[in-house]
């Protein structure tokens, strides 16, 4: 694995990580990277600082010179950090105050949306197929927000 630090063409530096440098350039030419703050898929590796071992096996940071470089960045902007926040705000609400029924939801969701029994707020699991189905008969449903940090 190696990790490159990128920015994109509107100067928003990040930094992702690589199977190897010829997965960076598979990936660019097919346009499946992103900048994560503004979108485009116009991304260039970066200058970053190498890793070097001191004499005593300490792992020093020696960073290049550049004049009027950026400080740190971090992987998350401000703006992005309120969205997730939000977003975790939003899933532990619908968590709570929904009842979980695991994997009858696609059952109990279209028995409520045909008054066959009395309608709440519910949760839980279905395949793409059901979610489909659920939706082209007309029964109203949403994802639960998914984080990325519970996709790892």
């Amino acid at each position: 694995m190696i990790r490159y630090q990128l920015a994109c063409a509107n100067d928003h530096h990040f930094e992702s990580w690589f199977r190897d440098s010829s997965s960076f350039d598979t990936q660019v030419d097919a346009g499946l990277l992103s900048c994560p703050a503004c979108g485009t898929d116009r991304v260039a590796k970066s200058i970053m600082a190498p890793a070097v071992v001191g004499a005593a096996g300490r792992r020093e940071i020696v960073a290049p010179e550049q004049p009027g470089a950026p400080g740190a960045v971090a992987l998350l902007d401000d703006r992005q950090q309120a969205l997730r926040a939000a977003l975790r705000e939003l899933r532990s609400k619908i968590l709570a105050q929904g009842e979980d029924v695991g994997s009858r939801f696609p059952e109990q969701a279209r028995q409520m949306h045909d008054g066959e029994i009395p309608t709440r707020p519910i949760h839980g699991q279905a395949t793409p197929q059901e979610a489909r189905g659920l939706l082209e008969d007309g029964v109203p449903i949403l994802p639960i927000p998914v984080l990325p940090e519970e996709l790892n």
